[in-house]
């Protein structure tokens, strides 16, 4: 159980991978937490975690109308909402020139709009409370890119802007946002929750084939540990002075050095351009 004082939480997607891990670790802890399912029989596992802390909540994210209401019946049913985790969402696998705008479309819709539309629900109570934290899962592909996934790097890097400037805006009013940016944990997120765009064009075969070996063979086998991260998860909301961007995994730090490194190289290669387009002192 919690040291601290019991918190609601309000977590997306907990029907399978990190969302479930994160809400076992919130319930464990002593919190209540209201988790979204996409189906009803998913809700019934969930409620049966913890019969009179869990409770389920079918609700599609990019089905951003019914969003407000949806929040609403929650907080009768358990409490106004102390801690948002945005987590629900997917991976799309595939070049951008094989890529199709609706691809595009749907992938900016649930990993983009929908948490937006959550946060837009959340924000008045929690800015009438003066409190609250939102925790937007992202990745280190908000940071970091890979070729093969530009359509989901590029939605979480749009998350990442959008959660930096809005902590920003409600930082007044005691409220704290974080982006989760996780590397490579044992999931399902490279497996059946990828979805792939068919291969068609030849010249991409060098690059595209053995990264999508790659990511395949190693579904089920990646270094981070979902129920650790729910204790990274538990330990962030405690915080006093939470950062704006936490990333989990060794593996995620590494990469993430290294674009650091080269982003300084290449912004010093760089500098005398970069200078000469102001005007003369």
């Amino acid at each position: 159980m919690t040291t601290s004082s019991p918190k609601t939480f309000f977590v997306t997607g907990v029907s399978s991978g990190l969302g479930r891990a994160f809400a076992q670790g919130a319930l464990d802890a002593g919190h209540h937490v209201i988790g979204t399912v996409r189906q009803p029989e998913d809700a019934a596992a969930f409620a049966a975690l913890a019969p009179d802390r869990a409770f389920p909540l079918v609700l599609d994210v990019t089905n951003y109308a019914a969003i407000p209401a949806a929040i609403a019946d929650a907080e009768v049913r358990a409490g106004p909402i102390d801690v948002l985790v945005n987590n629900a969402g997917y991976g799309h696998e595939g070049v951008l020139e094989e890529s199709s705008m609706d691809d595009l479309q749907r992938q900016f819709a649930a990993n983009v709009f929908g948490p937006v539309a959550m946060m837009k629900a959340v924000l008045p109570g929690m800015r009438e409370r003066r409190r609250g934290h939102i925790v937007n899962v992202t990745s280190m592909g908000g940071f970091i890119t890979m070729p093969g996934i530009s359509f989901y790097c590029g939605s979480k890097f749009a998350l990442e802007g959008i959660s930096e400037s809005l902590g920003k805006e409600v930082a007044g009013f005691g409220i704290h946002v974080t982006a989760l940016a996780p590397g490579q944990f044992r999931t399902d997120w490279a497996g059946r929750s990828m979805d792939r765009a068919p291969r068609s064009i030849s010249d991409y075969d060098p690059v595209m084939d053995p990264l999508r070996a790659a990511r395949q063979a190693k579904s089920g086998n990646q270094p981070g540990d979902p129920a650790k991260a729910a204790q990274a998860l538990l330990a962030l909301v405690e915080a006093e002075n939470p950062p704006t961007r936490l990333f989990l995994g060794t593996d995620a730090l590494g990469l993430v050095d290294q674009k650091l490194d080269a982003m300084k190289g290449e912004r010093d290669r760089w500098d005398a351009l970069s200078r000469s387009t102001s005007f003369a002192a």
